[in-house]
């Protein structure tokens, strides 16, 4: 495919009027300010005229298969929404479900312009197959759980990780991949960290884990280890790995010393962590210390929707609220969060960025909308009026995914069908 006359936003994250972007196979081959000699080569013309291409945006955390808990619990304290309402409801999970609701993840994510997500779940089998057959790009971990003392060869969850890695990792050209996961400090103990810690180190897994989402879990570890959650994962040799955590809200300055010394990427969560009232973390001071961020939408029954868009409004305005100060997280910062360090907290190398030789991961919104109108600076528009209802086409590894309205790769009918059919059984089996 080659774009022409369409604006786009380059891999310096600047904008540029009037350019050329040749697609061959999975990868940007041109870009250009005048038409490439070789056009034919490239297939289809796409009139980029009152358009923008950029890259695709990465969801640094999430859970996929959690749209079938849209807004099903709302307006309660954690513990009461966790243990009451979304612990028995995902008791009641088939694979069948899962993969239903991944779908309808995907969809979504596809039609508001991310491409790739880091996703945390059970039922992984299910859940991998239907990124497979959406063409998705995926990095998945299970998120282990301990509550015994059942030995961490035998742990049901490192078992699963273990089956679908041998099975899925590296699938359809790299965009499925199976990392190790610990759930979280208080879901786990000390020897399965190790374990996972050490399993992963020997095996050059990269790890996923939830990292210091609320203050009561902080306090609750020092009470029970003597040190913060961060300090724990890091005594037990979990960040000699490349890892992803999740949320980091509640962190000290050693606890960021601790994580950028080590390369830990934090994965941000703003929507999530204000709905759950988890608290606001401390993004311009993770900048400082020099800690890689990305930004996550975290399941859809904690925020409620799979809009990256969102959370770059978001991560760029709360902070400037909390400091009150305008200066911090600026607009290119939380794009980049967004795109190229989504992008290596996945360790894909090739992508998170419009540039030749990239992968095609790439996005386009209509700048024709009330909303969009008038550009001062496109990259100001995308980071604080845009929406992923702008997005009019995306494309995976080259490939288009959805354009217009029109899904590419899968039923959306039949999704939305199938994960209501789930939603009602459920609910009848919990009031049984």
């Amino acid at each position: 495919m080659l774009f022409k006359n369409i604006t786009i936003i380059d891999d310096a994250l600047n904008g540029k009027e009037n350019m050329y972007v040749g697609v061959q196979n999975e990868k940007i081959t041109y870009i250009g300010e005048s038409m490439p000699q070789n056009a034919s080569d490239f297939g289809r013309v796409y009139d980029g005229k009152n358009k923008l291409l950029m890259n695709g945006l990465f969801n640094g955390h999430g859970h996929s298969p959690m749209t079938l808990l849209r807004g099903y619990a709302e307006d309660m304290n954690l513990q009461e929404w966790l243990n009451n309402h979304i612990f028995p409801f995902e008791g009641k999970l088939t694979d069948n479900d899962c993969y239903w609701g991944t779908v309808l993840a995907d969809a979504e994510m596809m039609r508001t312009g991310t491409v790739s997500v880091t996703d945390m779940y059970g039922h992984m089998n299910a859940v991998l197959s239907a990124h497979l057959d959406t063409g998705f790009k995926v990095n998945l971990s299970n998120g282990l759980m301990a509550f015994d003392d059942t030995p961490f060869e035998k742990n049901r969850n490192h078992l699963e990780e273990m089956e679908m890695s041998e099975k899925f990792n590296g699938a359809n050209g790299g965009r499925i991949q199976v990392e190790k996961s610990v759930h979280a400090v208080y879901t786990s103990n000390q020897n399965i960290v190790k374990a996972v810690a050490e399993f992963a180190k020997e095996n050059n897994c990269s790890v996923h884990i939830h990292l210091s989402e609320t203050k009561t879990e902080v306090d609750e570890c020092v009470a029970k280890y003597g040190v913060s959650p961060v300090r724990y994962f890091y005594e037990a040799g979990m960040f000699e790995n490349h890892t992803v955590a999740a949320h980091c809200v509640w962190l000290s300055e050693e606890d960021m010393d601790i994580l950028s010394s080590c390369g830990v990427f934090a994965a941000h969560n703003p929507v999530s962590n204000l709905k759950l009232a988890s608290g606001v973390a401390d993004i311009p001071k993770m900048q400082e210390k020099g800690i890689r961020i990305t930004l996550g939408t975290d399941g859809c029954s904690s925020n409620n929707n799979l809009d990256m868009f969102e959370e770059i409004k978001l991560c760029a305005i709360l902070n400037k609220g909390v400091r009150y100060n305008p200066t911090v997280t600026p607009a290119k910062e939380v794009l980049k969060y967004a795109t190229l360090n989504g992008a290596l907290a996945q360790k894909r190398t090739d992508c998170g960025a419009l540039k030749v030789g990239n992968k095609a991961d790439l996005i386009v919104l209509d700048l024709s909308t009330p909303s969009m109108q008038p550009v001062h600076d496109v990259l100001n528009n995308v980071v604080y009026a845009g929406s992923g209802k702008d997005v009019i086409l995306t494309m995976i590894d080259g490939a288009v995914v959805y354009e217009n309205g029109e899904y590419k790769t899968l039923d959306i009918e039949k999704a939305v069908y199938e994960v209501t059919k789930s939603k009602n059984r459920i609910l009848r089996e919990l009031k049984a």
